[in-house]
């Protein structure tokens, strides 16, 4: 009977989180059942989406949930052996029970099994689907990507480029920029801070994007509707700029007119309504990284107890690519 060390969400955040949001607890978990299995979590991981949970779907005193990667290590379920690498939305704990329907089994040989948290997983497949089916992506069409460096973004990016399109890119610091080119291979890249949006989208694309994944919000996509051309698409994957508004009002775009004469579709989704494509979407992704035509990075904080901070790092840039939490060894 292991001990699980866990965090639980100990109050609402206001604004942006802070450590004392979060509670480290130990909670004994009990022998697999019939029909059981008992996991131990090796990888975490933290997404800005869990923020908005964080208002009111996370329960104030219990554990927090998200997706995780972890092993098999005692089963009474005949779907499962000891051993068997899973996907599961138990993060936030070092050990859980379940029936295993809840379960993803994943193949260690196709890469890495971190990946499976991020360019093989949900980020991965969030890039994959929101640009290619919200985003009805056309070969060789010009892209602009806020939020490029992430685990999301720089997978976006990537994708347009092995298609032959032409990539433009935001990112928080000259360094991420500088990776953006001459790393992930974007055509052009800029950092928000520092830089005028739209000037930066006139300079990439001369004549115009066709295509904006949406991650921030506010100015950036106001400077993507006036450059966008006619029957652009503009998938909304996140508003990061707004997840910790509380009430505040961030300014947001003035030009939605745009939409209305050039005939933009705006549209936002969810990874999940890419099931359909999960297969195909696996095989190319595999594919792509070892060809080496998808690149990655990955920030990983080491034990449960970082997990809050590791989390608070997403919104201040603290992470290069996908942010994970590691556990165990695998």
């Amino acid at each position: 009977m292991p001990t699980s060390k866990q965090i639980n969400l100990k109050s609402r955040p206001q604004g942006m989180p802070v450590g004392e949001n979060f509670e480290l607890v130990e909670v004994e978990v009990a022998d697999p059942g019939d029909g059981e299995v008992l996991v131990q979590n090796i990888y975490m991981s933290v997404d800005p989406y869990m923020r908005g949970r964080m208002r009111l779907d996370f329960p104030v005193g219990e554990t927090l949930a998200g997706g995780a990667l972890g092993k098999v290590i005692a089963s009474n379920n005949p779907d499962f052996s000891e051993g068997d690498y899973v996907n599961n939305g138990y993060g936030w704990r070092e050990y859980f029970l379940s029936k295993g329907t809840d379960l993803g089994k994943v193949d260690d040989t196709l890469a890495p099994l971190s990946t499976y948290l991020g360019v093989m997983g949900m980020p991965g497949l969030t890039a994959y689907g929101g640009l290619l089916v919200t985003g009805e992506y056309k070969d060789g069409e010009a892209v602009f990507v806020s939020a490029a460096s992430g685990a999301v973004g720089s997978v976006v990016g990537q994708i347009a480029k092995i298609k032959g399109g032409t990539v433009i890119g935001s990112a928080g610091s000259d360094e991420k920029v500088d990776q953006l080119v001459n790393e992930f291979g974007f055509d052009h890249a800029f950092n928000y801070k520092t830089a005028d949006p739209l000037t930066e989208l006139k300079r990439g694309a001369p004549e115009g994007i066709d295509v904006y994944f949406e991650n921030v919000g506010g100015a950036q996509l106001e400077a993507a509707l006036t450059h966008i051309r006619p029957y652009g698409r503009i998938p909304v994957c996140g508003m990061i700029a707004h997840y910790n508004d509380d009430g505040e009002l961030t300014p947001g775009p003035r030009n939605l007119t745009e939409t209305i004469y050039k005939s933009v579709q705006l549209r936002g989704f969810v990874a999940s309504a890419f099931g359909p494509q999960r297969g195909q979407f696996l095989q190319d992704m595999s594919s792509w990284i070892k060809s080496g035509q998808m690149k990655y990075h990955e920030t990983v904080y080491e034990g449960i107890g970082k997990a809050p901070d590791a989390f608070i790092g997403l919104f201040t840039g603290s992470n290069n690519g996908k942010m994970l939490v590691k556990l165990a060894d695998q």
